[in-house]
């Protein structure tokens, strides 16, 4: 189907980008501007900012109950952009629908955090949030959109490896799995190359601070989909949007983890393009990403 003419119309109204370098403090300030203020937000039964370790998080509790299981959510934003309150929606969302306790991370972003500065917060706060908030045999999920679904992968890989066998689902959502950005790999980055918001040619520049820092994109660490051995991950929810350049990435390693004998679905949303969880849930087809982030984790998908 055609872009959903929602995202067309939004896209279109939006200001070509200022020539020059990436300047992160710009792009921060402008995307904070435009978080909504707290009496517009969706209603929890608590929503409490307590730290994990050394690493701020935000707990969203959806309502009352003797004990939750947890979903551990890393925000988006190309490993420098995002933060717990540009995507404090997202995790009230996920929240409501999944009836889980949301623990979302406000992980170290580069360039001032040199690589795996951001990744080694994101594991952390989830072996905390297994000791603190969680119960054995509970549900421990981890979840994350764009970037924050590199890291939800790749923290699953770190616990596989570390012989910690809490994670018990893992949720992407348009994952960044390879960042090479190999054109010659990936059809969509030359299919949905240019029009749809991020276009194959930002790529680079948009990942440029985290990959200065130190993060080798031969690293599975990096690119989860570069892990040799999938086997005994957890089993796995990838979302893809139809006109993402990212999205043939998402898809394979759905495949790879299948081949693995790991049990994955993949979800691919017609219409829509990258980042649609944070920038376009209102649209009542793609809010349905939540109840199917539900299903999943409750078994009936």
């Amino acid at each position: 189907m055609p872009l959903h003419p929602d995202i067309a119309r939004v896209l279109a109204g939006l200001p070509a980008p200022p020539p020059g370098p990436l300047d992160p403090a710009a792009m921060r300030a402008a995307e904070e501007a435009q978080v909504p203020p707290l009496a517009d937000r969706l209603p929890l039964h608590s929503v409490e900012d307590l730290t994990a370790g050394q690493v701020p998080v935000r707990v969203y509790t959806p309502h009352e109950a003797d004990a939750y299981g947890l979903l551990v959510y890393f925000h988006g934003g190309a490993f420098f952009l995002g933060s717990l309150d540009t995507h404090d929606h997202v995790a009230r969302s996920l929240a409501k629908e999944t009836g889980l306790k949301v623990v979302s991370v406000g992980y170290r972003r580069a360039p001032e955090h040199a690589f795996p500065a951001g990744l080694d917060d994101c594991y952390a706060a989830v072996r905390w949030a297994a000791g603190n908030l969680g119960r054995e045999g509970a549900t421990l999920a981890v979840a994350g959109d764009s970037s924050g679904g590199t890291f939800a992968a790749a923290v699953a890989g770190l616990a596989r490896d570390d012989g910690f066998d809490r994670i018990t689902h893992q949720v992407m959502f348009y994952p960044s799995l390879d960042l090479d950005f190999d054109v010659d790999r990936y059809a969509s980055l030359r299919e949905n190359a240019v029009g749809y918001g991020l276009e194959t040619a930002g790529l680079k520049p948009f990942n440029a601070f985290y990959l200065d820092s130190g993060a080798d994109p031969a690293d599975p660490r990096v690119s989860p989909i570069k892990r040799a051995d999938l086997t005994g991950l957890p089993p796995a929810l990838i979302v893809t949007a139809e006109y993402d350049p990212m999205r043939d990435e998402g898809e394979l390693y759905g495949r790879r983890l299948k081949e693995a004998g790991v049990a994955a679905t993949v979800s691919r949303y017609p219409g829509a393009g990258h980042g649609f969880v944070q920038h376009f849930s209102w649209i009542p087809e793609y809010h349905r990403v939540f109840e199917e982030t539900a299903a999943f984790l409750r078994g009936t998908s």
